[in-house]
């Protein structure tokens, strides 16, 4: 497909026009598959960007649930005040022992059921990224990566719980269970 641009994918048809744009070299292939792609990253667009501390012209979310979850939000009344990705945590990487940053997912201000206003950073995960990998009889590079994942997740959670007990805050992971529940 290099060298060619404005791909269209049709009912079973694949068209590419190269590069010229000329009529004379639109190519047509017969495909017997279909393409389906869904949009797990993009922009949100609050309804109350008064309501969301950062740019509210570039509030991105990398998975639905994420989305969702900005859905909430943006509409919840409880919800004073949030932002994405804007607050920043150095941690110790336990892989190479130096310090990263932590882009945490979510914080927010917000007024809980006692009237009292209280502020929570927010990780989304999925489920089974919240515990540590099932010990291997082999051991595999994916399980390799799994023990690395989770200990570099597991060092970010410990140090944002650390901020959150300096601060007074709260710090909650939210699973598909929370989101869709």
């Amino acid at each position: 497909l290099r060298g060619y641009s404005n791909c269209v994918i049709g009912e079973s048809v694949l068209k590419l026009s190269n590069t010229e744009r000329s009529l004379s070299s639109l190519i047509v292939i017969p495909l017997n598959i279909h393409i389906y792609t869904m949009a797990y990253r993009g922009i949100f667009k609050p309804n109350n960007p008064g309501k969301y501390k950062g740019d509210a012209s570039n509030i991105v979310y990398r998975s639905l649930w994420e989305r969702k979850f900005m859905k909430l939000c943006d509409s919840n009344s409880n919800i004073l005040e949030w932002s994405s990705e804007e607050v920043i945590i150095p941690y110790k990487s336990p892989i190479d022992n130096r310090y990263h940053r932590y882009f945490v997912d979510f914080w927010i201000r917000q007024k809980n059921k006692d009237g009292k206003i209280v502020e929570k950073l927010i990780e989304i995960k999925p489920k089974k990224y919240t515990k540590p990998p099932t010990k291997q009889k082999k051991i595999t590079k994916r399980y390799v990566s799994e023990v690395q994942t989770w200990g570099i997740n597991n060092a970010k959670w410990e140090a944002a719980k650390k901020v959150c007990t300096k601060k007074g805050w709260e710090f909650l992971i939210l699973t598909e269970d929370h989101i869709n529940g």
